[in-house]
């Protein structure tokens, strides 16, 4: 196995200091960091760039619903572009500056999402429109979890009206015809949203994780 470049190793000694004190695990020997809360995650991506040592840095979220086989920023935040390793005096300053900044980052994900209705509302504040596929989606989903059926309807529609020019949209559309099937059955939607993230966890080779007992469940009366 080859040994990681100056600017890896400097990045990852930079990131176990700040992160993981956070709790969150590095992707392997890869310069992307998890913060797992079950159905999301918190991703810091220390991006190398293409024709030089040295790194950038993003920082999102991803609803593991969403049901694939690969990272996605369904929350996206490109904090830094390529700072360039000429030396290890010069960089490692930069490695340091671009830990604190992802630490930062990642517990002001956790104040904004604390839990599923802060992100239902989140996604419900995000605009609307053409092309924007995904993100309506996602606060479609977020809102039939929290029992908002006129909304989870409204953004539901939204995405069929999207003319579907790829198979993956098609797929999309089809899933989304049965949730607009269930959406007035929290727990059908509970249940069909707990078998996605149970799938995507495993596509990603992440952990079994507990899911927390009130995700997308009725309040008790």
């Amino acid at each position: 196995m080859a040994s990681p470049s100056p600017a890896s190793r400097l990045v990852a000694a930079a990131a176990r200091t700040r992160l993981r004190p956070l709790g969150l695990q590095q992707r392997g020997r890869s310069r992307v960091w998890l913060d797992d809360h079950g159905w999301w995650l918190g991703i810091v991506e220390f991006p190398s760039p293409t024709w030089s040592q040295g790194s950038g840095l993003h920082v999102g979220a991803m609803w593991l619903w969403q049901d694939v086989d690969h990272f996605v920023f369904n929350v996206s935040e490109r904090l830094s572009g390529a700072e360039h390793y000429r030396s290890d005096q010069q960089f490692a300053p930069e490695a340091e500056e671009l830990a604190l900044r992802a630490e930062i980052s990642v517990q002001t994900l956790r104040t904004r999402f604390p839990g599923l209705p802060s992100v239902a509302a989140d996604l419900a504040a995000q605009p609307v429109g053409r092309g924007w596929f995904w993100e309506p989606w996602n606060a479609g989903v977020a809102a039939a979890l929290v029992g908002d059926v006129p909304l989870a309807r409204q953004r539901f529609a939204t995405v069929l009206a999207e003319e579907p020019i790829a198979p993956w949209m098609d797929a999309a559309q089809q899933t989304t015809r049965e949730l607009v099937a269930m959406v007035e059955d929290r727990d059908a939607v509970r249940a069909w949203a707990l078998s996605r993230v149970a799938s995507c966890r495993q596509r990603l080779r992440l952990s079994p994780e507990p899911i927390a007992e009130d995700f997308g469940a009725a309040a008790s009366v």
